[in-house]
């Protein structure tokens, strides 16, 4: 009898461990689904997105907005990723931006140019790091400033490396123009896409401020973010040395992907 009851306890406890394994998989996946969705989703979105019950999402809804981690989109409704999953991903750029800065300083030194870190955070392109290049003529972000994905290098570098499914999701099918050269068509955006994937490096000249030019790539870390590497300049400094700039940040890159892979 007692070893009746103590191999019912413990299969009690192997269900509830399963039970627990899947339910912090089940929240994974509404994460990432909203991840995709810097607008938010219903609940009833989710639950179709995701293929679970709605009663289902919205228990593990109101657990993960209770922690902060999922907060409301709008008055109207929906939801989208808290303030939670921005600080905890402030915890991850910050090592990898410790990580990745030695690499970028080089590039900086090789091509006597501003070289700029950033990463994709709720439907924008966030700049996380920047070495400065000592010209009196500069084109600088602070880390932490955020700016549209359509009409950025770093952007457009980002936005290659996502399916275009995915793409479609965050962007608006007319862009907002900010200049006579921005792209406003997300059909014309993804053709460009197109060429970004095949040649491993985008182009942003004059797209979101007029002087100011772009040369954007990424790179994949040890868990598989993605991270863009940028070398912004004023146009006078961009235009004939497109090529040998791409080169240098094409080759940066690869290093820097290479010393992801041998960690």
């Amino acid at each position: 009898m007692r070893k009746e009851n103590i191999r019912m306890a413990n299969d009690n406890q192997n269900q509830t461990k399963a039970a627990n394994v899947q339910v912090i998989s089940r929240a994974a996946k509404i994460l990432r689904t909203l991840r995709a969705y810097p607008k938010g989703l219903s609940l009833s979105q989710i639950a179709k997105e995701v293929g679970m019950a709605r009663s289902t999402v919205q228990r593990i809804v109101t657990t993960l907005e209770q922690e902060r981690f999922i907060a409301p989109a709008s008055v109207n409704g929906g939801f989208r990723l808290g303030p939670e999953i921005a600080m905890l991903a402030c915890a991850v750029h910050s090592d990898l931006r410790e990580e990745i800065r030695p690499f970028l300083i080089e590039l900086s030194n090789h091509i006597n140019e501003t070289v700029d870190l950033s990463v994709l955070d709720n439907g924008k392109v966030l700049f996380v790091d920047q070495i400065i290049a000592p010209h009196p003529l500069q084109a600088t972000s602070q880390p932490g400033a955020s700016f549209p994905l359509h009409c950025t290098a770093n952007g457009k570098a980002i936005l290659a490396s996502l399916p275009s499914a995915k793409v479609e999701n965050l962007l608006p099918e007319h862009l907002q123009q900010y200049t006579e050269h921005t792209i406003t068509s997300r059909t014309e955006l993804l053709k460009e896409l197109e060429q970004v994937r095949m040649k491993g490096v985008s182009f942003a000249r004059e797209e979101h401020i007029l002087g100011i030019c772009a040369v954007g790539a990424t790179v994949v870390d040890r868990m598989g973010n993605i991270s863009a590497v940028s070398i912004p300049l004023p146009s006078t400094r961009f235009y004939g040395h497109e090529e040998r700039l791409a080169a240098a940040l094409i080759h940066t890159c690869q290093v820097i992907s290479r010393h992801f892979e041998l960690q």
